[in-house]
Protein backbone atom coordinates (compact mmCIF):
# COMPACT_ATOMS: atom_id res chain seq x y z
CA UNK A 1 0.00 0.00 0.00
CA UNK A 2 1.50 3.39 -1.20
CA UNK A 3 1.41 6.04 1.80
CA UNK A 4 2.04 8.38 0.10
CA UNK A 5 4.41 9.66 2.43
CA UNK A 6 7.71 10.23 0.14
CA UNK A 7 9.76 13.24 0.05
CA UNK A 8 6.92 14.73 2.50
CA UNK A 9 8.63 16.47 5.80
CA UNK A 10 7.88 15.39 9.43
CA UNK A 11 8.64 17.15 12.35
CA UNK A 12 8.96 14.36 15.50
CA UNK A 13 9.65 15.77 19.19
CA UNK A 14 10.86 13.04 21.76
CA UNK A 15 12.59 11.71 18.78
CA UNK A 16 15.60 10.33 20.09
CA UNK A 17 14.27 6.96 22.05
CA UNK A 18 11.46 4.83 22.43
CA UNK A 19 8.08 5.48 20.46
CA UNK A 20 9.35 8.44 19.38
CA UNK A 21 12.35 7.15 17.57
CA UNK A 22 10.39 4.33 15.97
CA UNK A 23 8.16 6.95 14.43
CA UNK A 24 11.07 8.79 12.54
CA UNK A 25 12.39 5.45 11.97
CA UNK A 26 9.54 4.64 9.51
CA UNK A 27 8.84 8.21 8.41
CA UNK A 28 12.23 7.79 7.54
CA UNK A 29 11.73 4.27 5.40
CA UNK A 30 8.83 6.13 3.66
CA UNK A 31 10.79 8.48 2.11
CA UNK A 32 9.98 11.20 4.79
CA UNK A 33 12.42 14.27 5.48
CA UNK A 34 12.64 14.13 9.15
CA UNK A 35 13.19 16.89 12.17
CA UNK A 36 14.34 15.43 15.02
CA UNK A 37 13.70 17.21 18.62
CA UNK A 38 14.25 16.47 21.94
CA UNK A 39 16.01 17.62 24.93
CA UNK A 40 19.73 15.78 24.53
CA UNK A 41 21.76 16.16 21.71
CA UNK A 42 24.01 13.10 21.99
CA UNK A 43 21.18 11.00 22.17
CA UNK A 44 19.76 12.71 18.72
CA UNK A 45 23.01 12.32 17.08
CA UNK A 46 23.01 8.71 17.91
CA UNK A 47 19.23 7.84 16.79
CA UNK A 48 20.15 10.27 13.96
CA UNK A 49 22.89 8.11 12.77
CA UNK A 50 21.14 4.71 13.63
CA UNK A 51 18.37 6.01 10.63
CA UNK A 52 20.88 7.22 8.53
CA UNK A 53 22.15 3.37 8.30
CA UNK A 54 19.07 2.47 6.08
CA UNK A 55 17.27 5.20 4.77
CA UNK A 56 18.47 8.30 2.46
CA UNK A 57 16.57 10.98 3.31
CA UNK A 58 16.99 14.49 5.26
CA UNK A 59 18.10 14.48 8.87
CA UNK A 60 17.39 17.18 11.25
CA UNK A 61 17.80 17.27 14.77
CA UNK A 62 16.83 20.21 17.08
CA UNK A 63 18.21 19.33 20.77
CA UNK A 64 15.87 21.83 23.10
CA UNK A 65 13.71 21.26 26.50
CA UNK A 66 10.44 21.56 25.23
CA UNK A 67 8.85 22.40 28.82
CA UNK A 68 9.99 26.14 28.07
CA UNK A 69 7.88 28.38 26.41
CA UNK A 70 10.93 30.03 23.97
CA UNK A 71 12.08 26.80 22.91
CA UNK A 72 8.64 25.69 21.46
CA UNK A 73 8.90 29.33 19.74
CA UNK A 74 11.89 28.20 18.35
CA UNK A 75 11.30 24.84 16.91
CA UNK A 76 8.35 26.13 15.52
CA UNK A 77 9.63 28.60 13.44
CA UNK A 78 12.76 26.16 12.15
CA UNK A 79 9.79 24.01 11.29
CA UNK A 80 7.46 25.78 10.15
CA UNK A 81 6.82 24.33 6.88
CA UNK A 82 6.66 20.86 7.85
CA UNK A 83 3.88 18.62 6.46
CA UNK A 84 3.56 16.54 9.77
CA UNK A 85 3.64 17.02 13.19
CA UNK A 86 3.91 14.32 15.63
CA UNK A 87 3.64 15.43 19.41
CA UNK A 88 4.89 13.09 21.41
CA UNK A 89 7.39 14.58 23.85
CA UNK A 90 6.55 14.30 27.34
CA UNK A 91 6.07 12.18 30.72
CA UNK A 92 3.71 13.16 33.48
CA UNK A 93 4.10 12.50 37.36
CA UNK A 94 2.88 9.42 38.90
CA UNK A 95 0.85 9.77 42.53
CA UNK A 96 -1.90 10.68 44.31
CA UNK A 97 -3.56 13.76 44.36
CA UNK A 98 -2.34 14.13 47.88
CA UNK A 99 0.69 13.85 46.86
CA UNK A 100 1.15 15.73 44.10
CA UNK A 101 1.49 19.31 45.36
CA UNK A 102 0.67 22.94 42.73
CA UNK A 103 4.18 23.38 41.76
CA UNK A 104 4.60 19.07 40.65
CA UNK A 105 1.17 19.04 39.32
CA UNK A 106 2.08 22.22 36.95
CA UNK A 107 5.67 21.52 36.35
CA UNK A 108 4.97 18.10 34.84
CA UNK A 109 2.03 19.77 32.62
CA UNK A 110 4.42 21.66 30.97
CA UNK A 111 6.23 19.28 28.64
CA UNK A 112 3.22 17.44 27.74
CA UNK A 113 0.09 19.46 28.02
CA UNK A 114 1.02 22.75 27.48
CA UNK A 115 3.83 21.69 25.13
CA UNK A 116 1.13 19.73 23.27
CA UNK A 117 -1.04 22.62 23.07
CA UNK A 118 1.86 25.15 22.30
CA UNK A 119 3.68 23.91 19.26
CA UNK A 120 0.16 22.52 17.79
CA UNK A 121 -0.61 26.19 17.62
CA UNK A 122 2.45 27.53 16.36
CA UNK A 123 2.61 24.84 13.58
CA UNK A 124 -1.11 24.56 12.37
CA UNK A 125 -1.21 28.40 11.55
CA UNK A 126 1.14 27.52 9.15
CA UNK A 127 -0.70 25.17 7.95
CA UNK A 128 -4.07 26.36 7.60
CA UNK A 129 -2.16 29.32 5.92
CA UNK A 130 -0.77 26.31 3.26
CA UNK A 131 -4.47 24.80 3.75
CA UNK A 132 -2.52 21.33 4.07
CA UNK A 133 -1.04 19.17 6.96
CA UNK A 134 -1.47 16.59 9.54
CA UNK A 135 -1.10 16.70 13.65
CA UNK A 136 -0.92 13.56 15.22
CA UNK A 137 -1.10 13.76 19.22
CA UNK A 138 0.43 10.90 20.60
CA UNK A 139 -1.18 10.77 24.31
CA UNK A 140 -1.56 7.24 26.06
CA UNK A 141 -3.95 5.52 27.33
CA UNK A 142 -4.38 6.70 31.11
CA UNK A 143 -6.91 9.04 29.21
CA UNK A 144 -8.98 6.83 28.90
CA UNK A 145 -8.48 4.44 31.80
CA UNK A 146 -8.52 6.49 34.73
CA UNK A 147 -5.80 5.69 37.72
CA UNK A 148 -6.05 7.14 40.95
CA UNK A 149 -2.18 6.99 41.22
CA UNK A 150 -1.69 8.66 38.25
CA UNK A 151 -4.39 11.54 38.31
CA UNK A 152 -2.01 14.29 36.72
CA UNK A 153 -1.31 11.74 33.91
CA UNK A 154 -4.57 10.36 32.72
CA UNK A 155 -6.31 14.21 34.06
CA UNK A 156 -3.88 15.76 31.48
CA UNK A 157 -4.49 12.71 28.53
CA UNK A 158 -7.87 13.78 29.05
CA UNK A 159 -7.42 16.83 28.54
CA UNK A 160 -5.02 16.45 25.35
CA UNK A 161 -7.85 14.02 24.12
CA UNK A 162 -10.53 16.56 24.23
CA UNK A 163 -8.04 19.30 22.57
CA UNK A 164 -7.49 16.52 19.41
CA UNK A 165 -10.90 16.25 18.98
CA UNK A 166 -11.81 19.68 19.22
CA UNK A 167 -9.39 21.40 17.34
CA UNK A 168 -9.76 18.02 14.95
CA UNK A 169 -13.18 19.05 14.15
CA UNK A 170 -12.49 22.61 13.47
CA UNK A 171 -9.54 22.79 11.62
CA UNK A 172 -10.72 20.20 8.43
CA UNK A 173 -12.42 22.88 6.91
CA UNK A 174 -8.85 24.50 6.67
CA UNK A 175 -7.67 21.12 4.87
CA UNK A 176 -5.62 20.19 8.28
CA UNK A 177 -6.48 16.83 9.81
CA UNK A 178 -5.74 16.52 13.59
CA UNK A 179 -5.91 13.04 15.23
CA UNK A 180 -4.51 11.04 18.13
CA UNK A 181 -3.26 7.59 18.66
CA UNK A 182 -3.21 6.64 22.33
CA UNK A 183 -0.48 4.25 23.28
CA UNK A 184 -1.12 1.67 26.45
CA UNK A 185 2.14 -0.30 27.47
CA UNK A 186 4.63 -0.23 25.20
CA UNK A 187 8.23 -2.16 25.83
CA UNK A 188 10.36 0.46 25.34
CA UNK A 189 13.81 0.69 27.16
CA UNK A 190 12.58 3.51 29.88
CA UNK A 191 9.72 0.84 30.70
CA UNK A 192 12.44 -2.47 30.61
CA UNK A 193 14.50 -0.79 32.75
CA UNK A 194 11.82 0.37 35.43
CA UNK A 195 11.02 -3.11 35.70
CA UNK A 196 13.97 -4.54 35.65
CA UNK A 197 15.08 -2.23 38.83
CA UNK A 198 11.29 -3.53 40.62
CA UNK A 199 12.30 -7.23 40.04
CA UNK A 200 15.74 -6.85 41.42
CA UNK A 201 13.96 -5.85 44.34
CA UNK A 202 11.37 -7.67 44.59
CA UNK A 203 12.30 -11.15 42.91
CA UNK A 204 15.81 -10.74 43.36
CA UNK A 205 16.47 -11.09 39.36
CA UNK A 206 15.92 -7.95 37.25
CA UNK A 207 15.85 -10.82 34.17
CA UNK A 208 12.10 -11.56 35.65
CA UNK A 209 11.16 -8.34 35.08
CA UNK A 210 8.00 -9.95 32.68
CA UNK A 211 6.36 -11.36 35.53
CA UNK A 212 5.78 -8.26 36.48
CA UNK A 213 3.22 -7.32 33.39
CA UNK A 214 -0.07 -8.05 34.51
CA UNK A 215 -2.12 -10.27 32.03
CA UNK A 216 -0.82 -8.55 28.95
CA UNK A 217 -3.41 -8.58 25.73
CA UNK A 218 -1.94 -11.20 23.42
CA UNK A 219 0.35 -12.52 25.87
CA UNK A 220 3.10 -9.54 25.45
CA UNK A 221 3.50 -6.30 25.46
CA UNK A 222 3.55 -3.91 22.70
CA UNK A 223 6.15 -2.61 20.31
CA UNK A 224 6.81 1.14 19.65
CA UNK A 225 6.75 -0.44 16.10
CA UNK A 226 3.21 -1.27 16.50
CA UNK A 227 2.35 2.59 17.56
CA UNK A 228 4.63 4.16 14.92
CA UNK A 229 2.50 1.89 12.18
CA UNK A 230 -0.60 3.65 13.69
CA UNK A 231 1.24 7.13 13.39
CA UNK A 232 1.72 6.75 9.83
CA UNK A 233 -1.33 5.25 8.83
CA UNK A 234 -3.63 8.44 10.29
CA UNK A 235 -0.72 10.77 8.60
CA UNK A 236 -0.89 9.67 5.35
CA UNK A 237 -3.31 10.04 2.13
CA UNK A 238 -5.05 6.83 3.20
CA UNK A 239 -6.47 8.17 6.34
CA UNK A 240 -7.23 11.73 3.95
CA UNK A 241 -11.47 11.73 5.33
CA UNK A 242 -10.26 10.75 9.26
CA UNK A 243 -9.78 13.86 11.98
CA UNK A 244 -10.59 14.47 15.67
CA UNK A 245 -10.29 10.33 16.14
CA UNK A 246 -8.91 8.73 18.67
CA UNK A 247 -7.13 5.63 18.11
CA UNK A 248 -5.78 2.81 21.26
CA UNK A 249 -2.93 0.84 20.72
CA UNK A 250 -3.37 -1.44 23.39
CA UNK A 251 -4.51 -4.55 22.80
CA UNK A 252 -7.77 -3.72 23.82
CA UNK A 253 -7.00 -3.39 27.80
CA UNK A 254 -9.06 -0.29 27.90
CA UNK A 255 -12.12 -1.71 26.96
CA UNK A 256 -11.43 -5.09 28.79
CA UNK A 257 -11.36 -3.29 32.07
CA UNK A 258 -13.07 -0.36 31.50
CA UNK A 259 -12.44 3.18 32.06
Amino acid sequence: MDLELTGLTTLVTGASRGIGFAIAQAFAREGCHVRMAARTAADLETARSKILAESQVGITTHALDLSEKGNINALARRCSKVDILVNNAGGITSGHLREIDEARWRASWELTVFGYINLTREIYRSMCARKSGVIVNVIGVAGERLRHDYIAGGTGNAALMAFTRNLGGERVDHQVRVVDVNPGQIETDRLRARLEKRAQAELGNKNRWRELVEDPPLGRLARPEEVADAVLYLSSARASYISGTIITVDGGCAVRHGS
